[in-house]
């Protein structure tokens, strides 16, 4: 009879799949951006998005459609699919004003118009859709109204340094946008838009001025309409 050592069989097993994910990433990775990693939620996530997704789960505040949370404070994004399971995470360019609130008439200006202070990354729980920007580019729209929107990572003007900020450990690198949320472009592709095909889903941008249960206790999310 011949003995199958199965705990070698199974730390085996594990290091070809480690191998491969870490072969599928080197292949796959753009020059200039790192997102394909191994993570963990529970080992990552600060503890406002653990408890996020906590209510979310436990009360289906996601209606059964899939699910991103911005991290604001900490400058990362999320992807989870509708039962709460995560996919992915990633750093995120925010807009360069620290603030929850968005700017009334902020969204119909040109944005050599927008003023430093109004450039922010308004909180909140949004319907986003997918659509097209005014360069016929899609974006996930978070809030058309307010045109905040989930999108690859802009690089149009090189002294942002916006790949290099993207790539920076501190979170005060990330703010430099116009109010909308800057994303590696691997992530975006693989990770936002086959997720929100269809019926959309449901957008979560932490705030950085108040707590996170605060704000859900006093229903302060407000789920926008967008075309």
């Amino acid at each position: 009879m011949r003995i199958i050592n199965r705990s070698g069989s199974a730390w085996t097993l594990k290091a070809i799949v480690v191998l491969n994910i870490f072969l599928f990433c080197f292949q796959h990775a753009a020059a200039e951006e790192s997102v394909c990693q191994l993570f963990s939620a529970s080992g990552t996530a600060s503890e406002e998005v653990r408890q996020i997704v906590d209510e979310i789960v436990t009360t289906g505040d996601n209606k059964n459609m899939p699910f991103v949370i911005l991290d604001k404070k900490q400058a990362k994004i999320y992807s989870f699919q509708k039962d709460g399971q995560l996919l992915a995470e990633a750093p995120a360019l925010l807009g360069i004003a620290i603030g929850d609130k968005y700017i009334p008439g902020t969204g119909q200006k040109k944005l050599s118009e927008i003023r430093i202070e109004e450039r922010t990354t308004p909180a909140g729980r949004f319907h986003g859709r997918l659509g097209y920007d005014s360069h016929g580019e899609e974006v996930l729209w978070v809030d058309f109204d307010m045109a905040i929107a989930i999108h690859p990572v802009v690089t149009s003007n090189p002294k942002e340094h916006r790949l290099e900020r993207l790539e920076s450990p501190k979170p005060q690198d990330h703010r430099i946008s116009f109010g909308c949320i800057n994303v590696p472009r691997r992530y975006y592709i693989t990770h936002i838009s086959p997720l929100f095909k269809g019926t959309g889903g449901i957008v979560y941008v932490l705030p950085e001025n108040s707590p996170v249960n605060q704000l859900l206790q006093t229903s302060k999310f407000s789920e926008s309409t967008n075309s």
